[in-house]
């Protein structure tokens, strides 16, 4: 498995995962992904295995430090020396979870962000998810203000 920074040929491979790990509801679509792919492909940690994407993490970084569900579209919120790294969204594809591959991208953004000099990261979960980013070090800050998809999601944040 390897880790790599995305890039605009990524688009169409990233969007199938997206609409495979998530409800439509959810799910960020071709052009908001275009939009960040084009503001920030360094904030896009890509696994693949061989030449197969197989999930990924992305997010924006801004000093705003809550996520807010206006991040998702407005790209223009990021902010590259800002102080918090968010998290949109960690994709697994359904074959590939349970062997630990998402928390392996993970603790590469965690240790990234913390080599950029964050202050830490922040990202929305539901509840169900809650004790799995705890186990890395992320704490349950409540309910989150986003609607996201209608749904209840909790803010969860990693200060450094």
């Amino acid at each position: 498995m390897d880790i790599r920074h995305a890039t605009l040929a990524d688009l169409a491979a990233i969007t199938a995962v997206e609409a495979e790990c998530f409800p439509p509801a959810e799910a960020a679509g071709e052009e908001s992904l275009r939009r960040r792919l084009t503001a920030f492909p360094d904030h896009f940690w890509l696994l693949f295995d061989g030449d197969t994407l197989v999930g990924f993490v992305n997010g924006m970084v801004t000093d705003i430090p809550d996520l807010s569900d206006e991040m998702y579209d407005n790209a223009a919120l990021h902010d590259p020396k800002g102080a918090w790294q968010m998290i949109f969204g960690v994709d697994t594809i359904p074959t590939y979870r349970r062997r630990g591959l998402a928390e392996q991208v993970l603790r590469r953004v965690i240790s990234d962000a913390r080599a950029q000099g964050r202050k830490g990261l922040v990202l929305t979960c539901k509840d169900r998810l809650i004790h799995y980013y705890a186990k890395l070090g992320f704490v349950n800050e409540g309910i989150s203000q986003s609607v996201h998809g209608n749904v209840v999601w909790y803010q969860m944040r990693l200060t450094f």
